[in-house]
């Protein structure tokens, strides 16, 4: 004798994906009502305010709702999904634990290879990344085309030649009327742009003179407003990493006292040295760049200077010196600003540390960094080299007490030995939080940093 099968509907609540975040947007849906989902599934993305987070499926059933649209923001805790779990004899179904919510897959450019997937996942058709919105290109008019005439004769008696020009109503072609003017005034206003249907004559029979071609020469000519397709304005909300990071520059603009400083450097040596370790076997398939000896020269100006890697607590009127680098890297993604960190930078030799940045980068750019990846950080770096930009002044990274921003390095009129030599030059700057970080420190570190970049030995005598 068989027994009945019963289902049992089954919500899924919104959960806390760590360090405390209290809400999240829903990004896409992977489902819909009346798919079959398994265990571990990815049901839907999130984003939270540290990034995009893909959420699996605690249980096993068909969908029998979404409970939250796409784009809504909903407290931890909300039910988001009802899916209807089947159980023998009407007894209660007991989910299995959740896989660890993976980061979000949001940038088909990504550059790194994603690591293997739950084995359930191998049993569920691949669904596509939600589609990213497209940045709107403004400032490219619509070129006017080119006016063709073609001569016709004037009427007899009058002496000139009448063409066609295109007549033009609110931007769009209309008729074509007739203007008469003898070849030497036609071949005077080729000569000074000037175009003839625009033009009333006042020779004889309306014909167009010379004096009306030079008067219309010397008038200002109205420039056509370009034309741009679509609308005009765009509305995006500001939700999830971009309100996070909002609100987290502004508060640091508000409450550190921001101090920074410059030093523009000869990095020859650096860029040398750059070459010579990607011929190294310990560095095989790792990309190797400036910016890992300017890590490096930050580690190390940390060890020697360690106030600089610090917080102000507020609250018990302490500065807090970590003994440990978290060390962020800025990156620019689609949903905004973030800032991934290294865990235990100090403690990792060069290429490890290339390793651990390659991977870092790829991460971000792929949108899969996850809120430990963004949380704890103790120092930071920009790299604004690579927009093509010299310097800048950064925003400190809360709590932390500096960030470095790491200029392009181009050609330059350099002196070297009292001669005059072309060198590749790069500009550091340093912003510090002066509640705790004295001009002195701040000099020095930035100091050391580039003394270092400058003779990248120095970082073996001081490391």
């Amino acid at each position: 004798m068989s027994e009945s099968v019963t289902t049992q509907r089954r919500e899924f609540r919104l959960p806390d994906v760590g360090e405390g975040l209290t809400e999240a947007d829903i990004v896409a849906w992977r489902v819909k009502p009346g798919d079959t989902v398994i265990i571990n599934q990815i049901i839907v993305d999130i984003e939270t305010a540290k990034a995009v987070v893909e959420l699996p499926s605690p249980y096993a059933g068909v969908v029998a709702a979404l409970l939250v649209p796409e784009g809504q923001t909903v407290d931890v805790g909300t039910p988001i999904i009802a899916i209807d779990v089947p159980g023998a004899g009407g007894g209660t179904p007991v989910p299995a634990p959740p896989a660890r919510p993976e980061p979000g897959r949001t940038d088909p450019a990504a550059i790194a290879a994603e690591g293997p997937r739950p084995s359930s996942e191998d049993l569920v058709p691949p669904v596509p990344p939600p589609a990213e919105r497209q940045a709107v290109l403004v400032g490219y008019g619509v070129k006017a085309g080119a006016t063709t005439r073609r001569a016709r004769r004037a009427p007899a008696g009058i002496g000139s030649v009448a063409e066609t020009s295109p007549a033009t109503a609110n931007g769009a072609a209309g008729a074509h009327v007739s203007v008469l003017a003898k070849p030497p005034v036609r071949k005077l206003a080729r000569e000074l742009g000037v175009d003839l249907g625009g033009l009333a004559g006042t020779g004889p029979g309306g014909s167009i003179s010379r004096d009306d071609v030079q008067q219309a020469a010397q008038a200002p000519v109205p420039r056509a407003t370009p034309q741009r397709p679509g609308p005009r304005e765009e509305r995006i909300p500001i939700r999830g990493v971009r309100k996070h990071t909002a609100a987290a520059v502004a508060a640091s603009a508000r409450q550190a006292p921001h101090v920074t400083e410059f030093l523009q450097i000869d990095v020859d040596a650096t860029v040398e040295a750059v070459g010579r370790l990607r011929e190294l076997p310990e560095f095989a398939g790792v990309r190797v760049s400036p910016l890992l000896l300017v890590a490096r020269a930050l580690l190390t100006a940390v060890a020697r200077h360690p106030m600089i890697n610090s917080t102000w607590d507020e609250d018990a009127q302490e500065i807090v010196v970590k003994h440990y680098v978290n060390l962020g890297i800025a990156a620019a993604t689609d949903r905004g600003l973030v800032v991934p960190n290294i865990k235990g930078a100090e403690g990792l030799d060069l290429p490890a540390l290339a390793g651990a940045l390659a991977d870092l980068a790829a991460t971000a750019r792929a949108g899969r960094a996850s809120p430990a990846d963004l949380s704890g950080g103790t120092i930071t770096i920009t790299n604004v080299g690579v927009f093509g930009v010299d310097s800048g002044t950064p925003i400190i990274t809360p709590p932390e007490a500096a960030i470095l921003a790491f200029g392009q390095i181009k050609d330059a009129p350099w002196v070297v030995d009292g001669q005059l030599a072309v060198r590749k030059v790069t500009t550091l700057s340093l912003s510090f939080d002066h509640r705790i970080v004295d001009g002195d420190l701040g000099s020095a570190v930035l100091r050391d940093i580039g003394a270092m970049l400058h003779d990248p030995l120095r970082m073996l005598a001081w490391g």
